[in-house]
């Protein structure tokens, strides 16, 4: 599985991120720029789902890591972000609301 962690995600540019967290989680602060698709219903949302690479994150990496492995097997070229939004806070990086 690919993974980077969020100080290697902050200099990413031109990727995507997906948020699989739940929409309250999201809406309660999240990554600048990401897209939320909640792993409860991203099987629903296959067909937003960026061409091409993207990242994905959740608040400490677990469910992001399984849902990599998922789309990883289905052809996507996924990457967990290691640590998640609780990394990138804990970083000291912005978040949106």
């Amino acid at each position: 599985m690919n993974t980077i962690t969020v100080q290697q995600l902050r200099e990413r540019v031109g990727v995507p991120l997906i948020d699989v967290r739940e929409s309250h989680e999201f809406e309660a602060g999240h990554i600048p720029g990401a897209v939320n698709l909640p792993m409860s219903s991203i099987g629903e949302h296959l067909d937003e789902l960026p061409d091409g690479a993207f990242d994905v994150v959740c608040e400490i990496g677990g469910r992001s890591a399984r849902v990599v492995e998922a789309l990883e097997a289905r052809g996507h070229d996924a990457t967990n972000v290691v640590g998640g939004t609780a990394g990138w806070v804990a970083a000291g990086y912005p978040v949106e609301v």
